[in-house]
């Protein structure tokens, strides 16, 4: 019954298309009247080999459905891995409790001062810095892949977010600011939440290091110049949120007009500075004490804000409504501002243009600093499943008058130094944090503002990528390290988010040009030998000399190898060494950059011009006229034709698809375009395409439909004689003869000791009954190019495989132009070469 079916089905398809003028088997010669190929039978052989034969089947739409479709089990597991901490929470134990509790508690001494400092920086009041540093480090467990990443506020972020506020109240004054970063937070959570629970995360990926580089070089840059008249205390009022160069020459101008509160914020960020190398000569000089000198070292923001807190206090005390220097006021004591957030369309559509800005930074720093701890302490990120943590966090902090937050260099940075073992360190810290909201807002009135000033710039300052990274860059990449400066030149002279824009515009616009202008290589041959010092190995595991000019015997022969390499060592391959072209006529051509629309016209050309520049047209008298050139054809000037008799007829060309992955309709066109225009150049001959190294199903598909995978036929008399050559391997494993003659070998060569050639079966001789070939050869490179009449065989038939040996097909033979190696894919070009001039009239 399925049978009747799936036959029906076929009919009405074939009538379907025959209405609808669809080719089902472009260019299949043989498409209309052979029969239906079946497993061990081959269109192309001239007998049966039931035993043997091996018909690749093609994927369908169905297959594909199938792939794209989750299964069940799939999508358990993706509701599963929203919640990572389900997988670990089990086995949690006291040993990690100890580990978090320190590291929480650390990272919670370090993120009050910093949420408070870098509200400022967002135009908030400090109290918005700690409800964002609160449920960012609360909420984050839940989603997290990483256990070092601390969600909080960020000096970049906080940056970006007031320049915002202040861009919308310059359109609507009367609305708080709070409000604006929160519905900021709330529209930029769920962007952020929505490609985690769509999976998208590689997007980020596409940003390189050099361009995050300076991205966050640029940021600190700006950051520290807008910090700078609020360190000094400068009374003269200009805008610190212009392009840097601007701030910068502004902080100069107006430099006497710095005030007391230099004092207190020069000598703070001084103060950091001196305790922070202090504590790393002394963990050099003490490596014993090396954690103990890395929890002052940590702990110094804590000391520094309440040192400078004492003093402010003891000075200001009694002059709370004139104070000496600016400090922070009053700071309202718990979530005084906890409420459902206010969407304002008006004021979404004031900042929509902003938000791709904004996006990117909540992501790129975050994902960029969970990788690279991540590797550092040996475990692998989610960068879709960070972005759900991202997203939530985002959503539910402004519940609470939380403002953007994202993941924190310096904060995360000390928390994997200081031991975390799990992500519920982050609830610790947010016990830290809720202590401080609760218990300690007296105690921050009297906070001067330059020493908060000096703690960004403190903070920021390690955002700076230092100049040996950069040098770094520009030896492995001189391009990288322009795009670093060209990022970094582009911040300071603008803003970040332009800054922003153009380091990922340009990266993108390198990707592209290095697809687009993507050059293949030309590959030769070249015989090579194993030597040990300065001896050469010889096949029966001695020390032979090298050098020398003996006339090779074939079992030296057979121990040597075959590779390929560029004809023009691009790659840097010794240029003494001579490339030998394969044969005369036959091209080798491997794909560098994958092989899609961007870069399809570039490879053709150049493959389409150096083939013509190394063979000759086959018909000499195609032009019997000079009128009959084409206008752009050099063959005739003046009367002149050029002689070309020296050079070769066009044989075949060999593609080596290793570096491709997918192909598409503009790329499968421009070989079928190319392919015609080969064709017409050898005329009446016709073009041999072969394919090795493909290494996607669909691939293949694609070039099947598009006639590739088996000979052209003649124009005149169909095919030619034509030889098929198959890889065949053994199917027994590590049972193998195959498999045992390789533990033998090494174990010849490791003793020196000679012993019989186990593959003397291989050279049995056996007479060609099934189908004609040219050799058989297992599925290596290692293999020399077997020439015609060499090991006529035929696989039923050979004693080696009948006795001893289970062999299988490693291709179909339905598409025997597509091999699994370049020497196979030589060794048919070769076979069915022909160097004969056809006769034309």
């Amino acid at each position: 019954m399925v049978n009747k079916m799936a036959s029906a089905n076929s009919n009405l398809g074939h009538s379907l298309a025959k209405v609808l003028g669809i080719k089902l088997a472009y260019r299949d010669p043989l498409g209309a009247t052979a029969e239906p190929v079946t497993r061990g039978e081959s269109t192309f052989s001239m007998g049966t080999v039931d035993t043997y034969s091996y018909n690749e089947p093609e994927p369908t739409s169905v297959d594909w459905i199938r792939e794209v479709t989750p299964s069940g089990a799939q999508i358990g597991r993706y509701l599963i891995n929203l919640f990572p901490f389900i997988t670990w929470i089990g086995n949690y134990n006291l040993q990690w409790l100890y580990g978090d509790l320190v590291a929480g508690i650390t990272v919670g001494a370090v993120v009050v001062p910093q949420g408070m400092a870098y509200a400022n920086l967002a135009g908030l009041e400090v109290q918005y810095g700690l409800y964002s540093s609160f449920m960012g480090v609360l909420i984050y467990w839940f989603f997290a892949t990483s256990k070092d990443i601390t969600i909080g506020p960020v000096a970049v972020m906080s940056t970006l977010t007031g320049t915002i506020v202040a861009d919308v109240q310059d359109k609507y004054p009367d609305y708080p600011a709070h409000l604006i970063a929160s519905s900021l937070a709330i529209i930029c959570g769920a962007i952020v939440f929505m490609m985690g629970i769509l999976r998208i995360g590689f997007i980020v990926d596409f940003i390189p290091l050099p361009a995050i580089s300076a991205f966050m070089t640029g940021s600190a840059i700006n950051i520290c110049a807008g910090q700078v008249p609020t360190m000094l205390g400068e009374k003269a009022k200009f805008s610190t949120r212009g392009a840097t160069y601007q701030v910068i020459i502004n902080t100069l101008k107006y430099l006497p007009s710095s005030t007391l509160d230099a004092a207190m914020g020069v000598t703070a960020c001084a103060m950091l500075y001196m305790i922070r190398s202090g504590c790393t000569f002394a963990a050099k000089k003490q490596p014993s004490q090396a954690k103990t000198w890395f929890f002052i070292s940590t702990l110094r923001t804590v000391f520094v804000i309440l040192f400078y807190t004492m003093i402010s206090a003891a000075v200001n005390l009694h002059r709370r409504d004139d104070p000496a220097f600016s400090i922070l006021g009053t700071v309202p004591r718990g979530f005084q501002h906890a409420a459902v957030p206010t969407m304002d369309a008006k004021i979404i559509s004031a900042y929509s243009s902003e938000l791709p800005a904004a996006v990117i930074v909540l992501l790129i720093e975050h994902i960029a600093i969970s990788k690279s701890f991540g590797r550092v302490n040996n475990y692998t990120i989610d960068p879709s499943q960070e972005f759900v943590a991202i997203g939530v966090s985002n959503l539910l902090g402004p519940f609470l008058g939380g403002y953007p937050a994202t993941g924190s260099f310096s904060r995360t940075a000390i928390k994997s130094k200081a031991g975390v073992r799990t992500p519920l360190a982050g609830v610790i810290t947010a016990i830290v944090v809720l202590l401080a909201i609760y218990a300690l807002p007296a105690v921050f009135f009297y906070i001067p503002k330059a020493s908060l000033a000096g703690i960004i710039i403190h903070a920021v300052g390690d955002l700076i990528t230092p100049p040996n990274t950069v040098y770094q860059f520009w030896r492995v990449s001189p391009l990288d390290a322009i795009i670093f400066f060209i990022g970094v030149i582009v911040t300071v002279f603008t803003s970040i988010e332009i800054g922003i824009y153009c380091t990922v515009s340009v990266s993108a616009a390198v990707l592209l040009f290095r697809v687009a202008k993507a050059r293949g290589q030309f590959l030769g041959r070249v015989t090579i030998h194993s030597v040990v010092g300065d001896h050469l190995l010889d096949n029966d595991g001695k020390y032979g000399s090298f050098g020398t000019n003996k006339t090779p015997s074939d079992d030296e022969e057979h121990h040597n190898r075959t590779i390929f390499l560029p004809i023009n060592h691009t790659d840097g391959s010794n240029p003494d060494i001579e490339v030998e072209q394969p044969l005369p006529g036959i091209f080798i051509y491997r794909f560098s950059e994958g092989f899609n629309y961007p870069n399809a016209n570039h490879y053709t050309d150049f493959l389409v011009s150096t083939i013509f520049k190394n063979t000759r047209r086959t018909n000499p008298h195609a032009y019997a006229r000079r009128g009959d050139y084409p206008w752009n054809d050099t063959g005739a000037r003046r009367g002149k034709r050029v002689d070309d008799s020296h050079l070769p007829l066009l044989q075949a060309v060999i593609l080596d698809f290793s570096s491709v992955n997918n192909v598409d309709v503009t790329s499968i066109q421009n070989l079928i375009d190319v392919r015609n225009q080969l064709d017409l150049y050898a005329s009446p001959r016709t073009v041999q395409w072969h394919f090795a190294h493909i290494n996607n199903r669909w691939t293949k598909r694609g070039l099947a439909a598009a006639g590739f995978g088996y000979p052209t036929p003649v124009a005149s008399d169909g095919f030619h004689r034509w030889k098929p050559i198959f890889s065949v391997a053994e199917i027994e494993g590590s049972a193998s003869a195959a498999a045992h003659a390789e533990i033998v070998a090494n174990q010849r060569e490791q003793s020196q000791h000679k012993t019989a050639d186990i593959e003397s079966g291989l050279k049995s001789h056996s007479n060609t009954t099934a189908f004609e070939t040219d050799g058989i050869e297992t599925a290596s490179e290692n293999s020399e190019v077997i020439r015609e009449d060499k090991f006529q065989r035929d696989i039923t038939d050979s004693k080696a495989y009948q006795s001893r040996r289970k062999v299988a097909l490693v291709q179909g033979m339905n598409r025997p132009f597509f091999h699994i190696d370049l020497t196979s894919a030589l060794q048919s070009a070769v076979a069915n070469s022909s160097n004969e001039i056809p006769h034309t009239d």
